[in-house]
């Protein structure tokens, strides 16, 4: 579905709000307040869901829709829209939609934000609201045959499921063409390599052009977020986030939870294990760069001999040493709520020297796969002008990470809502103007360089770092046990974007509500507009761009 929005990103930006000026702009649409920890909060009717978007999007300036959370009280339903902006996501605003227990309905956000299509229908899944005018309102991770809503109250664990298969459906039946046209259905994956997980694509071809591609994803769901709300905060959660972008962002999403929970109980992270998770962090990113590297190159140019071995090479090297530092390879469960787990490895001087050799030779690397791949003619010709995303359009999707800076969206968390230690450091965002498949992968390889020079001084730090004063965790109480109905929302810049985290807290040791907000699953929401009225063969290129995984897609 193609959407035309207004172009502004080249507007000023819009002067903040207090939370009292917002209540006035909204006027009777607000009906009662309900502040977070990171937003102020605004009740409004189920009715009024637009025209409340609509007005902070266009007249304050909150222009990006994060995430919409939805769960289930015992006299109602609540869905919640959690607003940002681009310029400046300090920013943040949280619209509060009660819904009648009974009758769960509430307007749809998707005419005014189009990220609110999965979020919606996947909110319409799991708990049940239904999004009154959605454009397409069915279930997303589940299948439609699915009986009940998983995390809704009543949801009966025991009853048995059967998934129908439709015999002799025609695909093609809901879609009308006229007599000349030469129309097809062609199912990509589920179990496809150029998939890059269990990914279904349903595409219409007119002729060889891409007319329609809908993405059919559910495949790998594990109702994470469920797992979490069974959990305690302080020793049970941890080890599900490397579970999520399961291939190499693990401390990334350890530190999504680990930020979120902090903030949610008050803890101070000593600053010695913030450098140290600094530089966890970008090894991290440095890993998944290197393999959306060399899966692209598979992808587009069939290259397996040279690319893809080189990259993997690199990204092994990367993984020893976060093998060094954490213990494991994938599942790391290195970050502790205030803190990390341990020290560095022993002897320090050797870890430092490792890591010192693997970022002296990066440099040329990097320059290899320049004249290997960015330089390559067939590449340039396969990516250059294709799965074209304006800015405007990455926006309203909420697309974030190289997928937005590739459509030159200077937008990062790490500069932009500071965390850890990167506000101390010398490093910059990495934006290109291109919009297409070649400038995604060009931020990624020069993210990779920026990722080295954090390194580089996050290792020079810890080496001069006074003994006496290495203090690798905050004095976090044995069991934490956050106040009634206090709720938060924080996000932290993984490899892939913005990966968040929504918790509301009972009063007890275990999260009321505990929601994932997955880059990956936004940014495969823009598919069709980088691939319809494209070739099959740049659908596969447009794909790769995305770097996705499905364990965080479907969570």
């Amino acid at each position: 579905m193609s959407l035309e929005v207004p172009d502004t990103t080249e507007t000023d930006a819009v002067p903040e709000r207090t939370p009292d000026e917002l209540e006035a702009l909204l006027g009777d649409l607000v009906i009662d307040r309900d502040d977070h920890l990171n937003a102020p909060g605004f009740v409004i009717r189920p009715d009024a869901v637009q025209e409340t978007l609509s007005t902070l999007k266009s007249e304050a300036g909150y222009d990006h829709l994060s995430l919409v959370t939805a769960q289930e009280y015992e006299n109602r339903y609540e869905s919640i829209y959690h607003l940002k902006k681009f310029d400046d996501p300090t920013q943040e605003v949280s619209v509060v939609v009660p819904a009648d227990k009974d009758e769960p309905v509430s307007e749809s956000g998707e005419a005014v934000f189009r990220t609110a299509d999965w979020h919606e229908r996947e909110a319409y899944d799991l708990i049940g609201i239904e999004y009154d005018d959605h454009p397409d309102l069915r279930r997303i991770l589940l299948p439609e045959t699915w009986q009940g809503h998983p995390l809704s109250l009543d949801y009966d664990r025991d009853r048995p499921q059967i998934a129908t298969l439709p015999e002799h459906a025609n695909p093609l039946e809901d879609h009308h063409h006229d007599s000349e046209s030469d129309t097809m259905f062609l199912n990509i994956g589920p179990h496809h390599p150029a998939t890059h997980g269990v990914l279904h694509l349903k595409t219409i071809l007119d002729g060889e052009q891409v007319i329609d591609v809908e993405p059919d994803i559910g495949y790998l769901h594990r109702c994470e977020e469920q797992m979490a709300q069974s959990g305690t905060y302080r020793h049970q959660i941890m080890p599900y986030p490397d579970r999520w972008d399961y291939i190499s962002a693990g401390l990334l999403n350890e530190w999504a939870y680990a930020r979120a929970a902090e903030d949610l109980a008050d803890i101070e992270v000593p600053e010695y294990a913030q450098v140290i998770r600094t530089m966890g962090a970008e090894m991290c990113r440095i890993a998944a760069h290197m393999l959306a590297l060399a899966t692209f190159a598979l992808d587009v140019n069939g290259d397996f001999t040279a690319t893809f071995m080189y990259a993997i090479n690199d990204r092994e090297r990367v993984q020893d040493l976060l093998e060094d530092l954490t213990g494991q390879r994938l599942m790391f469960n290195y970050f502790r709520l205030g803190g990390v787990v341990w020290d560095l490895p022993e002897p320090r001087g050797e870890f430092f020297s490792k890591t010192r050799d693997f970022l002296d030779q990066l440099p040329g690397s990097v320059e290899e796969y320049h004249d290997l791949v960015t330089a390559n003619e067939i590449f340039q010709m396969r990516t250059i002008d294709t799965g074209i995303l304006p800015p405007e359009v990455a926006k309203n999707y909420g697309a974030t990470g190289p997928v937005a800076r590739g459509s030159g969206i200077d937008y990062d968390l790490r500069r932009d809502d500071p965390y850890g230690y990167y506000d101390e450091l010398d490093w910059d965002v990495v934006t290109e103007d291109g919009c297409d498949n070649y400038s995604r992968l060009l931020v990624r390889m020069r993210e990779v360089e920026e990722s080295a020079k954090i390194i580089e001084q996050c290792v020079d730090l810890l080496e001069d770092w006074p003994e006496d004063e290495r203090n690798i965790q905050a004095n976090v109480p044995r069991t934490l046990r956050p106040d009634d109905d206090t709720e938060i929302y924080r996000a932290v810049e993984a490899a892939k974007g913005e990966l968040g985290i929504y918790m509301r807290a009972d009063g007890t040791d275990k999260p009321a509500r505990f929601k994932i907000r997955s880059p990956c699953f936004s940014n495969l929401q823009t598919l069709p507009e980088m691939a319809n009225g494209e070739y099959i063969p740049d659908v596969i290129a447009a794909l790769g761009s995305l770097d996705i995984v499905l364990g965080e897609v479907d969570r």
